[in-house]
C-alpha cells in the first residue's frame, strides 16, 4: 500500500515520498522502516521520536521532519488502514452442518452460522451477520443486518424473574422477546436476556465487549459501548452514545442519558 493511498483512506494529506509502499500496520514501539503506526496523544508524540515507522498518521499539528500523513483522528484513520493492510478472514456464507437451526427461521443473504450453533424456532437473521460457533439463540429473537455474535453468547434466555410465595420462589414467566438491531457486536459470552413481558432491545451500532449481560425489559440505545464483565439488571435504560466502563453494575429500571460516561468498577 502506497503512502499516496494511506492518505487518501485516512482522507488527510501527505509528506514524504507518495510513493512510499507501506506492507504492514504495528504498534509505534515496534513498527519498522516498512510499516505505519500512529500518534494520538500527547506521550505518543513523545515516543514517536524514537519509532523507525517508515510513516506515521499524526494529528494536523504535529512538527514537521518526518513522513507522515496529517489528518483528523489519527486513531480512527489507523482503524481503517489496519482494515485493509490486515484484512480479517470471513467465515463463508451459510450454515455450518454441525449447527442446529430451528426449520422456521429466516437467515438473510451473506449471513454465517458457525459450528455447534443452536438458532431455535421465530428466530429472524438479517443479511451478513456473523454468527460465530457454539452461539444459542432461543426462540422469538430477531437481529438486524451485519451483526457480530461471538462464540458463547446465548440470546433469548429467561430473565430472573421470580415472584415470592408461602411455598418458595415461583417462577415469572418470561414471554416477550429481543430485538437486536444492525451493525451490532455482541463479545463471547455475552447473555441478553429476553423480556418478561414487551422487549428487551439493542439498539444500532451497540458494542458490547466480552461477558456483557444485559437482563429483561433494558433497552440500550444507538452507538452504545459497554466494556467486559458489566451487568445491567431488569428494566434497564442506556440512552444513545453513553459509555460504560468494565465491572459496572446496574441497578433495576435505572436510566442512563446519552452521552454519559460511566468509568469501571462502580
Amino acid at each position: 500500500m502506497k503512502l499516496r493511498e494511506i492518505a487518501a483512506l485516512a482522507g488527510g494529506t501527505c509528506e514524504g515520498d507518495p510513493e512510499l509502499e507501506i506492507l504492514a500496520a504495528a504498534a509505534l514501539e515496534t513498527a519498522g522502516p516498512a510499516e505505519v503506526s500512529f500518534v494520538a496523544n500527547r506521550k505518543a508524540a513523545e515516543a514517536a521520536q524514537e519509532s523507525r515507522a517508515g510513516c506515521l498518521l499524526v494529528p494536523r499539528d504535529f512538527p514537521a521532519g518526518r513522513t507522515v500523513v496529517r489528518c483528523a483522528d489519527p486513531r480512527a484513520s489507523f482503524a481503517a488502514v489496519i482494515e485493509v493492510l490486515h484484512p480479517q478472514p470471513r467465515p463463508a456464507a451459510g450454515v455450518h452442518p454441525f449447527a442446529s437451526v430451528a426449520a422456521d427461521c429466516e437467515i438473510g443473504a451473506g449471513s454465517s452460522i458457525g459450528a455447534g450453533c443452536s438458532i431455535g424456532p421465530c428466530v429472524r437473521i438479517g443479511k451478513d451477520c456473523v454468527i460465530h460457533p457454539n452461539v444459542s439463540i432461543y426462540h422469538d429473537v430477531s437481529l438486524g443486518d451485519r451483526v457480530i455474535v461471538h462464540s458463547g453468547c446465548v440470546l433469548g434466555a429467561d430473565g430472573f424473574g421470580l415472584v415470592a410465595t408461602r411455598d418458595g420462589y415461583r417462577k415469572f414467566p418470561q414471554s416477550g422477546r429481543v430485538e437486536i438491531e444492525s451493525d451490532v457486536e455482541l463479545g463471547a459470552s455475552c447473555c441478553i436476556d429476553r423480556a418478561a413481558l414487551g422487549v428487551t432491545s439493542i439498539g444500532a451500532g451497540t458494542k458490547l465487549d466480552n461477558m456483557v449481560h444485559v437482563g429483561h425489559n433494558c433497552r440500550l440505545g444507538r452507538n452504545v459501548v459497554v466494556a467486559a464483565q458489566t451487568g445491567f439488571s431488569g428494566g434497564v435504560v442506556v440512552e444513545d452514545w453513553a459509555v460504560i466502563g468494565g465491572q459496572v453494575g446496574v441497578g433495576d429500571k435505572a436510566r442512563i442519558e446519552s452521552g454519559v460516561v460511566l468509568g469501571s468498577g462502580l
